[in-house]
């Protein structure tokens, strides 16, 4: 394992960004727009983020504060409301129809 040159709260800033823009792939088309709302949503808390640890357009306290805020954010908007490519193999793998493995569990985004 390496060391990070970066400084550990600049790296978990970096990793809440990660966070914010690495969601899931969808498995269906309607999957897929939810995942770019969501995404979209989600890149613009990253960007608020980045620019305030860049000193622009937002006063910042520092990178760690800077992460827990998005953190805090993405919080709010969290991946949800779709199934991913992933959840629905497990689903076909596990013997369930197509219909089934990409049906939404009860109450989540319905």
């Amino acid at each position: 394992m390496t060391t990070s040159p970066l400084p550990d709260d600049v790296r978990d800033l970096l990793a809440a960004v990660l966070e914010a823009i690495d969601l899931p792939h969808p498995a269906t088309h309607a999957g897929a727009e939810v995942h770019d709302r969501l995404l979209a949503t989600r890149v613009i808390q990253a960007r608020i983020a980045l620019r305030a640890a860049l000193g622009n357009d937002a006063l910042s306290l520092g990178p760690a504060w800077d992460a827990q805020y998005l953190r805090e954010q993405l919080a709010r908007h969290p991946v949800t409301g779709y199934v991913t490519a992933e959840q629905a193999q497990v689903a076909l793998d596990e013997g369930k129809t197509w219909s089934e493995a990409v049906a939404l569990p009860t109450g989540e985004g319905q």
